[in-house]
């Protein structure tokens, strides 16, 4: 029943999304002219809202992340030309003409009901939501945006200015989930819970901390006074996510990456052979809740042949930058994409392998070897990620490897990784018709793994930061922010797979602003090149850094 019930009110708040979010074709920062007006919303109606436009854009922002970083597939040779400006337009106008328009509405209304969880909720997710735009964007409109028609060019405020400004919005979250208050109707994420949500607005802020690090001379000292006070994300069933349904239209409430890889024409996106050949290098315990394998012979693998039909560069030998790198075609049926391949779209979508039961509701790979189609393995009941107690431990190991102590740094990557698969192993259980019991890992498969990463953590030539960094990309599957920022702030790992073209052109360590803000706003000028450093980003200019491109 309560499944049901949950399903009903997940499509309940998809569908009042849809009725709202006519978005207007004025490509600027001016307030939307379809949307509720404070004078006919109900607060719960605009925080329904609210929070499935908030994970659709962490979904984004994550998915993003995760594809410069080898944890998804990138499909350009040059990082210019991998994001346009026109491809953040659709999170631009969310982030500003919904997520602060509507939260702005629901404060008004949640105030004068002292509807204190309501403002908590809205708070957290508007903080999330800046600090995003700051990660990957830089400076941003924030302190004049959404004035509606007093200024239709807001000028952008520093990222430093926006992080501070971060802080106090998660204090002030905190003190009305402390307050007390009547629960909305809907919490997609806590169901209802203040305590668990206080532990995010910590969580967050340790991940703000951590992150500003190198521009800011106590934020270390900041992230450890949260970790001594006990009070945020440290048990995999506090952690944050978004669980997404089984509907398929009207409206869809399926995990977005189920949405496009199992439908009637076969997988809709690649995953990334990068990230598959270090699993199965490891021989990691979370393979198959990962990767859903649609053919047992990858051609140019296994004594399969070659096919230039379906596998092009399956004909080719690897550039000579690729030495020591998984090239074109993996073993045991795996069919990813190198990071870079630009190739088109052969007739592979039923033999490419598909996205997982974890985390996007996909199926779970007990050796079938089947094409899937739409409505298969778990139907598109994953999650998303947000914050996640096995993060905070690889927040942990980073603290610990500044203070030059590698052997607590190694405890909290086995912590990490350890809290990880025991997550990851639950999500089994979505797909009904799948033989999971006999292909689940072993207890001793489990061991094993971890003493492989504890052992390769004390023979890394980099003083055990490549196995962190690699472990916590792995983690992160899912949800690529956090891997986007750490490999920027510390230049780890050194040892990804290189784009497939010698030469790709720096790294990107800002996206270009969005086409609907640079042409709109006459105070926002487009960047020259994405080599612009957000704010925190101190490290040394140019292609040396970070290490692999």
């Amino acid at each position: 029943m309560k499944k049901i019930v949950k399903i009903l009110s997940l499509a309940l708040a998809f569908g009042m999304v849809l009725f709202q979010s006519c978005e207007t074709t004025e490509l600027d920062l001016r307030t939307d002219p379809n949307a509720l007006s404070t004078d006919n919303a109900d607060p719960n109606f605009l925080l329904n809202g609210i929070q499935e436009t908030f994970i659709r854009i962490v979904e984004d922002f994550g998915r993003t992340g995760g594809q410069v970083t080898r944890i998804e597939y990138m499909g350009s040779r040059q990082y210019r030309t991998a994001f346009s400006p026109s491809s953040f337009d659709g999170r631009w106008e969310d982030a500003y003409t919904e997520i602060l328009t509507d939260t702005y509405a629901m404060y008004t209304l949640a105030e004068a009901s002292e509807l204190n969880y309501h403002i908590g909720m809205g708070k957290f997710m508007e903080a999330y939501t800046m600090s995003m735009l700051v990660d990957f964007l830089g400076d941003v409109p924030y302190s004049e945006a959404n004035n509606g028609a007093d200024n239709f060019n807001p000028s952008p405020d520093s990222g430093a200015d926006i992080y501070a400004n971060i802080e106090t919005l998660l204090n002030e979250a905190i003190a009305a989930f402390n307050s007390g208050g009547v629960a909305p109707d809907n919490d997609f994420f806590y169901n209802g819970s203040a305590s668990k949500w206080i532990k995010a607005c910590n969580t967050l802020k340790l991940k703000i901390y951590i992150t500003e690090r190198l521009a800011s001379s106590d934020a270390v000292s900041k992230f450890n006074s949260i970790i001594s006070s006990g009070n945020y994300i440290q048990s995999v069933a506090d952690d944050m996510q978004f669980t997404w349904g089984t509907n398929e239209v009207s409206p869809d409430t399926r995990h977005p990456a189920y949405g496009a890889d199992y439908t009637t024409s076969g997988g809709g996106r690649y995953r990334s052979n990068s990230l598959i050949q270090y699993m199965m290098d490891t021989a990691d315990p979370r393979m198959r809740y990962y990767f859903y394998r649609q053919n047992e012979f990858t051609p140019g693998s296994d004594g399969a042949e070659p096919s230039l039909e379906t596998l092009e560069c399956s004909l080719q030998t690897a550039p000579a930058h690729y030495a020591g790198f998984p090239f074109c075609t993996l073993t045991n049926g795996y069919w990813g994409r190198d990071h870079g391949n630009d190739e088109g779209i052969p007739p592979d979508g039923f033999l490419r392998t598909l996205v997982g039961v974890y985390p996007a509701g996909g199926a779970f790979d007990d050796n079938t070897f089947e094409g899937r189609v739409l409505g298969e393995g778990g139907g598109g009941a994953g999650i998303t990620p947000v914050l996640l107690a096995s993060t905070v431990d690889f927040w942990r190991a980073e603290v610990a490897m500044l203070a030059n102590d590698p052997g607590t740094a190694k405890n909290f990557v086995l912590a990490g990784l350890s809290k990880s698969v025991s997550k990851v192993l639950t999500f089994g259980s979505l797909d009904s018709a799948a033989d999971v019991e006999t292909y689940e890992p072993t207890a001793t498969e489990i061991s094993d793994h971890s003493d492989t990463i504890d052992a390769a953590f004390d023979a890394d030539a980099t003083g055990g930061w490549n196995v962190l960094g690699q472990e916590m990309f792995v983690a992160l599957y899912g949800n690529g922010i956090d891997a986007y920022n750490f490999y920027r702030r510390t230049g780890y790992p050194s040892n990804l797979q290189p784009n497939l073209e010698p030469d790709p052109g720096s790294f990107i360590r800002s996206f270009f602003y969005p086409s609907n803000a640079a042409n709109n706003n006459s105070n926002i000028t487009q960047k020259a090149t994405q080599t612009v450093q957000v704010f925190w980003d101190t490290n040394p200019a140019g292609p040396s850094f970070p290490y692999s491109n």
